[in-house]
């Protein structure tokens, strides 16, 4: 399948460039591009596209609370992948925490940026061990200030679930997981699904920032 993308950025070189090296990527088409936040809501209620590649700083409406916005839509299923500068954006664990599904650097090659894209578009966007370590440290800053929503109850999952959860949030990938606790990579698939499900969550990125949340990963372990 064809994975649709919306580019939202400030910059018109910026939203042309990324539509140039998305475009020349087998399996994925440019259907639109935003100029704003605001464009991005709008336009993402309109064309519903399956990712959006979001600039997190934007006059008016950010990309933050753009994000926010569109996952909180429940008539849209689009996923959002945030760009930003700079490798330790301050405002990067606050778009994660609206639901974004990943983050990429806006130096990023063509086929680094249409892999991410593939990624976040299936729901199983990783942590990689570098992000994990700064959302772990961002946690740490704000003192556990961050409160994850009063519904969520981590005691739900069984203690397998849970175990997979932690392993989410140290960055590790299903093949990983899989054979870090020794069961079949589609066990562990199950097990992510039923996660989800259970702490509503949309995807593994959600899962991992509410894994710091909760205190299931506590930030300042040397085995994290």
């Amino acid at each position: 399948m064809t994975i649709r993308v919306m580019i939202a950025d400030d910059q018109a070189m910026v939203r042309e460039a990324f539509s140039v090296l998305l475009g020349a990527q087998p399996g994925i088409e440019v259907i639109a591009t935003a100029v704003d936040g605001l464009d991005a809501v709008a336009k993402a209620e309109e064309l519903r596209p399956d990712v959006i590649v979001m600039d997190i700083r934007m006059p008016g409406l950010n990309g933050i609370e753009a994000t926010r916005r569109i996952t909180g839509s429940a008539g849209l299923s689009t996923r959002i992948l945030v760009l930003t500068t700079f490798d330790l954006d301050e405002y990067v664990y606050e778009a994660l925490r609206a639901g974004a599904g990943g983050f990429l650097l806006k130096d990023a090659s063509g086929i680094q940026l249409a892999e991410a894209v593939r990624v976040v578009a299936a729901g199983d966007a990783l942590l990689s061990p570098g992000l994990t370590k700064r959302l772990i440290a961002e946690f740490a800053r704000l003192g556990g200030s961050a409160k994850p929503p009063a519904q969520v109850r981590i005691d739900v999952l069984t203690n397998r679930e849970t175990e997979v959860l932690t392993l989410v949030a140290r960055g590790l990938s299903n093949a990983e997981i899989a054979a870090e606790l020794v069961v079949a990579e589609q066990t562990v698939k199950t097990h992510m699904g039923a996660i989800l499900q259970k702490l509503q969550l949309r995807d593994r990125t959600q899962a991992a920032v509410l894994a710091y949340e909760t205190g299931l990963v506590v930030p300042g372990r040397t085995d994290l």
